[in-house]
């Protein structure tokens, strides 16, 4: 972590890059290095994206002290709340879920239950605005934590929130957005400007496992 610091690099220290079919442990190790250095006021996670298996999720967790996560996200597939309720069993880490979930439905069993402690709502996978207030409506009574994932940072910024397509857009002020009080969602986007550009066909980048079948990017 000293060497971040020395060398100003804006995007921080970026963790070590674990390979697709497996091995997460030397994650492991950062984290525990990186908890040590920022202290306990950071909230730290890590997302896995179903790239590691139930058992390796178990072995990643005790790697590392108490309390050094405060939440993992999605480590295995969350086709069944059976597999999440045994691995809740094994380790004490709140789990994140729900990014791909398609309905309120699909949430339902994974907070009535316990099993989710940070309900992972994407507004486009599970059906709109309407559909994710209600499952924050679900997650509201339920014991679990509220959390929003700002995915256009100094360290990774995708330029989903140009400001040439949204010409208006909520701002991050500090670590908070401010609720606009304006009609609307607060966003204004560019039609005009969409309709010049060249339509692309892009395939999403894909990985294998050892045995061949695909997971997920």
């Amino acid at each position: 972590m000293p060497h971040c610091r020395s060398r100003g690099d804006p995007g921080g220290c970026r963790p070590p890059q674990d390979p697709v079919h497996g091995d997460p442990f030397p994650m492991a190790d950062w984290l525990t290095q990186l908890s040590a250095e920022t202290g306990s006021r950071p909230t730290l996670g890590i997302d896995y994206h179903h790239r590691i298996t139930a058992a390796e999720t178990v072995s990643f967790i005790q790697r590392m002290p108490a309390g050094t996560l405060d939440f993992i996200e999605e480590p295995i597939r969350d086709e069944t709340p059976d597999a999440y309720e045994s691995l809740r069993r094994m380790i004490d880490v709140p789990f994140a879920l729900g990014e791909e979930f398609a309905s309120k439905w699909q949430f339902l069993p994974y907070l009535e239950r316990g099993i989710a402690q940070f309900a992972r709502v994407d507004v486009c996978n599970v059906g709109g605005l309407t559909e994710a207030m209600k499952v924050a409506t679900l997650a509201a009574a339920c014991p679990n934590f509220s959390w929003l994932e700002e995915i256009n940072t100094p360290a990774d910024s995708l330029g989903t929130n140009s400001p040439d397509f949204y010409t208006l857009q909520p701002q991050l002020q500090g670590a908070r957005y401010r609720v606009p009080d304006q009609p609307g969602l607060g966003v204004e986007f560019n039609e005009a400007l969409a309709a010049e550009q060249d339509f692309t066909m892009r395939e999403i980048p894909r990985l294998k496992r050892n045995d061949g079948s695909f997971t997920n990017w």
